[in-house]
């Protein structure tokens, strides 16, 4: 073993040393390759690997077997052949050799992967960097099937620039199966992202088995008709007469077999997933189950409109937290991440105001007013989900009132949210809506393009995105977690749709979190989009295609 150690370490050192990474994305002398994102350092050149199923895996760690696993199966999927896993240096043929560096690089999503005519090497600290040398890998594939595979030579280091990199899908709203929903997974695994925000519950439906309480599917998962098109309000903000509507019953919801599944596919692809478990607002489906735990008893039933209730979870009965602490113990057994997202945006108060118990509970605690109730009940449910082991993370809103201890910020609002959070010390995610909603329209032409939201974010727009704001000083921008894509689906009915209103915005906001500000070049990522666009082709994604008619 301290042989085949000695050789290793004597191939690195070899190939490491030959490595050169003064090159831009936009020099002439680098040769157009579809990566996406665009890795820190890169140089190509004009040799070539031929992959087949004579080629080898020389295995140095067997912690690594699982990312090794899940490649051969994408080649067994895709190319009908698998590569065969040695532990010794081979003496003949060509071969992919994965280590592990000498040192302690101390950041498990960083990578380096050398190519040469006979060997492939991909140096990782941690699985995630070898997952991620492996997905680079898998992009430079040629995409026809063939017993030979032919790549560019390359010679990359590479690192992402945040570790917080989402992609968020709202299937509240419109509900998506399971095997869409690992679909959407296998989009941020492509380029990347390492957090899925899977956003369960709001007013128009419950979409996450409780066991506890199986109302909340039964009843609150279900809605008897939903709105088509756009609400219209009158003169007193309420909805309109004139709103039209589908009668077909509308329902679906994630078993917490289905729940465990996406989770385990998911880590497979060292992607974190983040529930959503909205509170107190945003809270109409689970009253349509459970009354009781409203400020007036109800009756309710789930929204069948767009827009937001005023009903919400009653602050000053205590019922209500046992209720909510019931979900969310079970939640937190089914998502193994930090993180549990509540929600907290866009809770009226209206009912808060007029309740005898809420008034009192503002009394009791020496409350300031309504605003200051909201962050009781935020530092409540973070006070229960941190003696889980849990991290709290919520919409800006939670800073109303006064931010709960632990919490992290989720800023959407544009980026002040953020930055006062950031500076107040807590963690951040930036989710702007400009431009990191993706329900938003992304071209000027509304009548060609389909029913969105509003608002404007082009491709362009999010490319050039950068999470951290110029006023926050150095220490203060280290709260920055990184950035999220967010995909609401009011309007956006079905998956084929999900598909276009996500891509290849979510390519662009990869890089964005990705590739370091001096190798971005937007010219460059779309003449390499474009490239890229064959796969989504082979994959049957059906991708806006306005970038492929830019120069």
């Amino acid at each position: 073993m301290n042989s085949l150690k000695h050789r290793l370490g004597f191939v690195i050192c070899i190939l490491i040393s030959c490595i050169s990474f003064a090159q831009r994305p936009d020099d002439a002398s680098e040769k157009l390759l579809p990566l996406i994102p665009m890795p820190k350092e890169l140089k190509v050149s004009s040799d070539e690997f031929t992959m087949s199923n004579k080629t080898k895996i020389v295995l140095s760690n067997e912690k690594f077997r699982p990312e090794i696993k899940y490649f051969n199966e994408y080649l067994k999927k895709n190319y009908g052949f698998e590569l065969p896993i040695i532990s010794e240096m081979p003496t003949d043929g060509n071969y992919l050799m994965i280590t592990q560096p000498d040192f302690d690089a101390g950041f498990v999503e960083k990578y380096d992967l050398t190519m040469n005519q006979n060997q492939i090497l991909i140096v990782a600290e941690g699985n995630a960097g070898l997952f991620y040398g492996l997905q680079t890998l898998i992009q430079l594939l040629p995409l026809e099937k063939a017993n030979e595979l032919k790549l560019p030579c390359a010679q990359i280091r590479d690192s992402p620039r945040f570790q917080w990199r989402g992609m968020h899908l709202d299937c509240s709203r419109h509900f998506f199966t399971k095997a869409e929903v690992k679909t959407y997974i296998d989009y941020l695994t492509l380029y990347k992202f390492n957090v899925f925000h899977w956003h369960l519950v709001d007013d128009q439906g419950w979409r996450i088995e409780i066991k506890k309480y199986p109302l909340l599917t039964s009843i609150g998962s279900k809605r008897k008709e939903t709105i088509v098109g756009k609400p219209k309000w009158d003169k007193d903000g309420k909805p309109s007469k004139d709103d039209k509507y589908d009668a077909t019953p509308y329902g679906g919801y994630y078993t917490q077999e289905d729940i465990k599944e996406v989770v385990v596919y998911a880590m497979a692809r060292h992607i974190t997933v983040v529930p959503e478990i909205e509170m107190p607002g945003h809270s109409l489906a689970a009253l349509a189950a459970y009354p009781q735990y409203s400020c007036t008893g109800g009756p309710f039933e789930t929204y069948t409109k767009w827009g937001v209730s005023d009903d919400v979870y009653c602050a000053g009965n205590d019922s209500t937290f046992f209720f909510l602490q019931n979900i969310l113990s079970e939640v937190v057994e089914l998502f193994p991440g930090n993180y549990v997202h509540i929600g907290g945006d866009e809770c009226l108060k209206d009912r808060w105001n007029a309740c005898a118990k809420c008034k009192k509970r503002i009394v009791d605690e020496k409350l300031k007013d309504e605003n200051e109730l909201q962050s009781y009940f935020v530092t409540r449910i973070e006070k229960y989900l941190n003696s889980k082991g849990k991290q709290m993370i919520g919409w800006d809103e939670i800073l109303d009132g006064g931010l709960a201890p632990n919490a992290a910020v989720m800023s959407w609002r544009g980026t002040k949210g953020g930055i006062v959070a950031a500076r107040e010390k807590h963690k951040v995610v930036m989710t702007p809506g400009n431009p990191c909603y993706f329900d938003h329209y992304q071209s000027k032409d509304k009548v060609k393009e389909p029913l969105a939201i509003g608002g404007f974010n082009p491709l362009d727009s999010v490319y050039a995105y950068n999470p951290l704001p110029k006023v926050l000083t150095p220490e203060e921008a280290n709260f920055v977690l990184g950035a999220q894509g967010n995909v609401w689906t009011e309007y956006i009915t079905d998956f084929s749709k999900v598909q276009y209103m996500s891509m290849p915005r979510m390519a662009a906001l990869s890089e964005a979190l990705w590739t370091p500000i001096e190798r971005k070049n937007y010219k460059n990522f779309v003449m390499r989009l474009k490239l890229h666009s064959k796969t989504l082709d082979k994959m049957n994604v059906n991708y806006a295609r306005h970038f492929l008619t830019q120069k």
